[in-house]
């Protein structure tokens, strides 16, 4: 079965390789071709031209709009109006008040499609050690099932439409609010005259015992913030949560600063790094 695959950004890029070290056949589609470089896949030049080639198609995007875009473009995946038998997969975190409408979209066209953004950054995607939250009709869920087993350890599926997207938001609200707080412990412990080193192993079996840390621990040590998962990428999910809060009425303390924080890297210059760059902040 040939698959389809939209959006080759960093995380994007590891799930297609990964696939691919799966065995799966993919035609890929990216707005900069060169992003491709590396996939022994077929390049396609539109994403008209995927779904004329595939049955699956994965998109993994920046936000809402780009996803829209991809859509309902010129030469986007609706634009045949026909996907009877196809089904999209979207591995991008987006606004959650999009979600419903790209999932009429593509009933009213005679596909599926699924949410389904993923917990984790590119070094769990080579290794398909994801963790993929799954929302959208049950007969497409299992048909992909498989597929998705092949990128992720471990599968939730929440049915009802906008549920996997809300997840994922309420996910990144520790995940932001974990590594912001790492950082400025780390910032803090060194100002004391205590050396990083001794700082991360500590916590690494103290207060600070995570998944964030256990990920992050040698890009603090190193501060090579080469990117897996962008300031820029967390600062647009943490506004898409406070999005959420405000429509449920429902403060969000934590989640607003740090919030502020993220949006302070752009400030800085450093919003393209990986949101452990986040350090920098707190250290200056």
């Amino acid at each position: 079965m040939n698959i389809g695959f939209i959006g080759l950004g960093h995380l994007g890029k590891a799930v297609a390789g990964r696939l691919i070290e799966c065995d799966h056949s993919l035609v890929v589609y990216n707005r900069s071709p060169g992003k491709a470089e590396g996939l022994k896949a077929e390049i396609a030049t539109s994403p008209a031209e995927i779904i004329s080639k595939a049955e699956i198609i994965f998109v993994c995007l920046f936000d809402s709009a780009a996803v829209r875009e991809v859509l309902t473009g010129s030469d986007g995946l609706l634009s045949a109006n026909d996907l009877s038998g196809k089904i999209i997969v979207d591995l991008t975190t987006n606004h959650y008040s999009e979600v419903p409408a790209f999932h009429d979209m593509c009933r009213s066209a005679g596909g599926d499609y699924l949410e389904a953004p993923v917990l984790g950054s590119v070094v769990p995607a080579t290794q398909g050690k994801l963790t993929v939250l799954v929302s959208g009709r049950t007969i497409a869920y299992e048909r992909v099932q498989a597929i998705l087993q092949d990128i992720g350890s471990n599968i939730f599926y929440l049915p009802a439409p906008a549920l996997a997207t809300k997840m994922k938001l309420i996910n990144n609200l520790v995940l932001g609010t974990f590594m912001a707080t790492l950082a400025e412990a780390t910032a803090l412990g060194e100002k004391a005259g205590i050396s990083k080193k001794d700082i991360l192993e500590i916590l690494s079996v103290g207060g600070g015992s995570s998944l964030v840390l256990n990920a992050k621990k040698t890009k603090l040590l190193e501060e090579d913030f080469s990117t897996h998962f962008s300031c820029a990428l967390i600062a647009k999910d943490l506004h898409c949560l406070l999005d959420l809060a405000n429509s449920l009425q429902k403060p969000l303390f934590t989640g607003a600063m740090v919030k502020q924080l993220y949006s302070r890297t752009f400030e800085e210059d450093i919003a393209e790094e990986d949101f452990s760059a986040i350090y920098k902040i707190f250290k200056k």
